[in-house]
């Protein structure tokens, strides 16, 4: 039997952040540090400390350079410090190597968002995605991460062969364990499946978009639901979806997680089911929080998300929420359709104007919050899904006769 080290996690964690700049890198470094930072809020953790390096490439056994670790342990010995954190994610020997030398525990930014994860997942079929992933990525770092309970072994006589190493028989646990849960997931995947393909004849639309851009908030208004909204990242893993009935017009509207830059390719791969809702939807809802000063780096990264699962060609509004919160500021876009060209400061009435001269897909811009525009999206939305009905089914006289 294997357990996980624990750690304390009662009260508020004392964290220091540690991002590297490695040459090439187009994000300004400071744009991770402030989402590593929310991230380390999200788990409870209080930033007290920012420490950054510029390098060529990550050091083999460190990650970061021998005289910014001797500064970061040197911090650790005057100060009370729980953890450090990692914008980038460190090998198992990296890990093991900080950790001997800080003596405290290091995480990186992968293992981070699979605790939050932990911590957010409710439901059985959440819980087994989430633990699946974290499987996937202690495998290789078993040494130092993982021990043997022998009480629960059953003694001295259960170990197997002779000669087997401890850590080969935690390996080999921990890869049925991986295979177990595969086979669980693939029969909820099956059964996930039929209940989206037996939803009936209503068009389905899913909200896509960033992590903490509102989505929850427009679900429970447009749905008149009470979807759990919280102001930190990944507040829901879960999809939920509502039946939603604008004037006549009947539709299935799911909401979906968040997207992240540097989302841990372990739960891509084990949350594809939950992403399903966005592949198989028919109109996607990309919000977005316009308030945030690299929201169109945000977008770019959904929209690369999409791509990887295979809703990248979905009929897609895009809803600009949090317009109450837009500041006059420089913006600078990073993706091939760039609002402009160069930096200017742009008015929101600027950028409205900017992004319709630019782009094809319908815009909205709204805050949910606020219920301002919320109209506007009703109409939109409506007359993209009654397309759809008019398309699929000519002769009906009534959508609401659909089931």
């Amino acid at each position: 039997m294997i357990e996980k080290k624990t750690y304390s996690h009662q009260g508020i964690l004392k964290a220091i952040l540690v991002g590297v700049e490695l040459k090439g890198q187009k994000t300004p470094l400071q744009e991770y540090l402030d989402e590593l930072k929310f991230l380390a809020t999200t788990y409870n953790a209080e930033t007290i400390k920012v420490f950054t390096q510029k390098l060529e490439k990550p050091d083999p056994a460190t990650f970061i350079g021998k005289g910014k670790a001797e500064e970061i342990k040197k911090f650790i010995e005057n100060n009370p410090v729980d953890l450090i954190i990692f914008d980038d994610e460190l090998s198992p020997v990296q890990q093991r190597n900080l950790e001997k030398l800080f003596q405290k525990r290091v995480m990186d930014r992968t293992l981070l968002i699979l605790e939050i994860f932990v911590q957010r997942a409710k439901t059985s079929y959440a819980k087994a995605q989430v633990q699946l992933a974290q499987y996937e990525y202690l495998l290789p770092r078993l040494t130092g991460m993982w021990t043997h309970l022998e009480r629960q072994r059953g003694g001295t006589g259960t170990r197997g062969g002779a000669g087997e190493k401890e850590i080969e028989t935690d390996r080999r646990i921990i890869k049925n364990k991986i295979a177990q849960l595969k086979k669980q997931l693939k029969e909820i995947d099956k059964q996930m499946y039929t209940q989206r393909k037996n939803r009936s004849q209503l068009v389905r639309v899913a909200l896509v978009g960033y992590t903490n851009v509102g989505k929850s908030t427009l679900m429970n208004l447009l749905s008149k639901s009470n979807v759990f909204v919280e102001n930190k990242l990944f507040a829901t893993l879960d999809t939920t979806t509502r039946k939603v009935i604008l004037d006549t017009t009947p539709f299935l509207l799911s909401d979906t997680v968040g997207f992240i830059r540097k989302l841990p390719h372990q739960l891509v791969e084990s949350f594809k089911s939950t992403l399903d809702e966005a592949r198989e939807a028919d109109i996607l809802l990309h919000v977005v929080d316009i308030s945030h000063p690299n929201f169109e780096e945000h977008i770019k990264v959904v929209n690369q998300t999409l791509q990887e699962i295979g809703a990248g060609d979905k009929i897609t509004i895009m809803v600009f929420n949090k317009i109450d919160l837009y500041e006059f500021q420089y913006q600078q876009f990073l993706n091939t359709n760039s609002l402009i060209e160069s930096d200017q400061m742009l008015s929101l009435e600027e950028l409205k104007k900017s992004w319709m001269q630019h782009h094809h897909s319908p815009a909205v811009f709204i805050s949910a919050e606020k219920r301002i525009n919320i109209q506007e999206l009703r109409t939109t939305l409506k007359e993209k899904v009654e397309e759809l009905y008019h398309q699929r089914y000519p002769y009906v006289s009534s959508f609401l006769e659909l089931k």
